[in-house]
């Protein structure tokens, strides 16, 4: 038992004992240099054209810290890793943007802004967006999630997600989150507003049959795997005025129906059916 002694008195082992967590404190907090420049080059590779955040991520350790954990899986310490800033990156992605499209959409209503964020956010989107930039080749993970191909796409979202979060962090800004994304989100976005139903099949396909007079679609669905992330986990059964139509795979119930939906409505403009 170390004693506390009084204010002016010293105490040799108390200050040894505080010197050597303070050690342990920055050994834990410390990255190999190996480890910082494979983050650095990383980063680059991004090509953010913002000077500030170049310097920053070359002068400042904690900034390097927040991103190796925004590449560290849970499987690989289970208290410093990806999660907290992906639940981060999650809100600072929306705000970002909701400044994208009221920048490029002014005219756009509420309504429309909301299905078109919905997709330029959405998990599918964060999985291409990671797959794009390569940033499974630098998240550090435990080998039953090397192993886990199911969990494959789910964790490149995820770390993507991470990765914003850990970049806003830089500066308490979403300033270089729109320097980087906005280039990606205007080639999106044309693409999905240009073909509507791909991002909002099921509302399409819903007016297309009160146009015809036809009944509501109904879609059915069994669960063929019990396995999270699975894509095929759900699988969907299409129907028009009691006739299968098409059938889907998805993750969840809701994907499995807008994929459905997607097939169908790609089905009929085939022949001209739409």
């Amino acid at each position: 038992m170390i004693a506390h002694l009084t204010q002016d008195e010293q105490n040799p082992a108390y200050d040894l004992l505080s010197n050597y967590c303070d050690l342990l404190k920055n050994m834990t907090n410390m990255i190999s240099e190996k480890r910082t420049h494979q983050i650095i080059t990383f980063l680059d590779s991004l090509k953010i054209n913002s000077r500030r955040f170049s310097e920053m991520i070359r002068t400042d350790s904690s900034v390097i810290q927040n991103f190796n954990q925004a590449l560290t899986h849970s499987s690989v310490d289970n208290i410093k890793n990806y999660e907290k800033l992906e639940f981060f990156g999650d809100a600072v992605l929306r705000l970002a943007a909701s400044f994208f499209i009221e920048k490029k959409y002014p005219q756009m209503s509420v309504g429309e802004r909301s299905e078109l964020r919905a997709q330029i956010v959405s998990d599918e989107w964060l999985t291409k967006l990671g797959e794009k930039i390569g940033i499974e080749s630098v998240i550090i993970q435990g080998p039953k999630a090397l192993g886990d191909d199911n969990s494959k796409n789910t964790i490149i979202g995820e770390a993507t997600e991470a990765l914003i979060g850990a970049l806003y962090k830089c500066f308490n800004s979403i300033q270089e989150v729109n320097i980087w994304l906005d280039d990606t989100w205007e080639e999106d976005s044309k693409i999905l507003l240009q073909a509507p139903y791909k991002y909002k099949a099921k509302s399409v396909l819903q007016e297309w049959c009160q146009s015809k007079s036809f009944d509501l679609p109904v879609y059915k669905i069994i669960e063929v795997s019990k396995r999270n992330g699975d894509p095929k986990r759900f699988y969907c059964d299409l129907f028009i005025n009691g006739s299968k139509e098409s059938s889907a795979y998805g993750k969840s119930h809701k994907d499995s129906e807008k994929n459905a939906a997607k097939v169908l409505i790609e089905k009929y403009m085939s022949v001209g059916k739409i």
